[in-house]
C-alpha cells in the first residue's frame, strides 16, 4: 500500500507539473500572439499613407548617406523600442514580425518580446555581425516553435509544394522597403570550432567573388530540392535560419536573393 501511495502521489505530482508547463507555454502563446496582432496594424496604417519613391535600389542603397530618416512605418514602433530595425514577412503565412538587434546583447531576443518582457517565442532578430545599412547579407534566427510561431512555419517549406506557393518574402528595414526571392531552402548544422564542415551562417566568406561562389557551391549541395534560382557575386542574400531536430544541433535556413 505504501508503495501504491508513493506511485500515485509521484503521478500527481508529475501531472501538476506538466499542466503547470501547459499553462506557462500557453499564457506565453497568447500574449506573443496578441502583442505581435497588437504591432501589425501600426506598420500597416502608416504603410498605407507611403508614397513609392521611398524605396531604393540596392545600388543606391549602397551609395546613400549613412544618416537616414527612418520609414513612416516604423516611427511608432521604433518609438517604442528602439531595438526594431525592420519588418519580416511571407505573405499569406504566420510569418509576419518585427525584426529586433540588440547592441549590447546579441541574443536578447531568444527570449524576450517586443515589450522586453521574458519570452519562451522570442521574436526573430538579426545576427549581431550584420549591419543593417553596410551589409549585403543579412542573416536572421528565430526559435522553431511548436505552435507555429516566429520560424516554426518555415519547417513546411522542407516540401516544394509550399515553396511553390510561398516564393519571396519581405523584409522592410527602417530605412527601405525590399523584397527576395528564395533560391534555397536546405538543412546543416551549428559545427563546433574543431569540426570540418560547411558554416552558411559564417557571412563573411561571402565578402569575396572566390568565398561567394564557394558558398553558393555549398547551398546547392545542401538544397532539399531545386528552384531554378541562383545569386550572383554583388546580389543581396536574406538568410533565415531557425533549429531543426532531425539531428543534433540542426538548422534549416532559408536562402533568398534581394530581387
Amino acid at each position: 500500500m505504501k508503495q501504491r501511495s508513493v506511485a500515485i502521489l509521484l503521478f500527481l505530482f508529475l501531472f501538476g507539473y506538466a499542466i503547470i508547463g501547459f499553462a506557462i507555454y500557453f499564457n506565453d502563446w497568447y500574449q506573443s500572439r496578441h502583442q505581435i496582432n497588437h504591432l501589425i496594424p501600426l506598420m500597416e496604417s502608416a504603410a498605407s499613407h507611403l508614397a513609392s519613391d521611398t524605396e531604393l535600389s540596392f545600388k543606391e542603397e549602397v551609395t546613400a548617406p549613412l544618416e537616414r530618416e527612418i520609414l513612416p512605418e516604423f516611427e511608432q514602433l521604433y518609438e517604442q523600442n528602439a531595438d526594431t530595425i525592420g519588418w519580416l514577412t511571407i505573405e499569406q503565412t504566420p510569418v509576419n514580425y518585427p525584426v529586433m538587434q540588440n547592441p549590447d546583447n546579441p541574443d536578447y531576443y531568444l527570449d524576450h518580446d517586443f515589450k522586453k518582457q521574458r519570452s519562451i517565442h522570442g521574436l526573430p532578430f538579426l545576427d549581431s555581425r550584420c549591419d543593417l545599412i553596410k551589409s549585403r547579407e543579412l542573416l536572421i534566427h528565430g526559435h522553431n516553435m511548436k505552435t507555429g510561431l516566429i520560424f516554426g512555419e518555415l519547417m513546411r517549406y522542407k516540401k516544394q509544394s509550399y515553396y511553390q506557393s510561398h516564393k519571396t518574402i519581405q523584409f522592410h528595414t527602417l530605412y527601405e522597403k525590399a523584397d527576395y526571392e528564395i533560391i534555397a531552402v536546405i538543412l546543416s548544422r551549428v559545427y563546433e570550432k574543431t569540426e570540418q564542415g560547411f558554416r552558411y551562417y559564417h557571412l563573411e566568406q561571402l565578402q569575396t567573388r572566390e568565398g561567394f561562389d564557394f558558398y553558393m557551391e555549398q547551398v546547392n549541395q545542401l538544397a532539399l530540392y531545386q528552384t531554378g534560382k541562383t545569386a550572383e557575386f554583388g546580389d543581396g542574400l536574406l538568410i533565415l535560419s531557425t533549429c531543426e531536430y532531425s539531428f543534433p544541433n540542426g538548422r534549416l535556413a532559408v536562402i533568398a536573393r534581394r530581387i
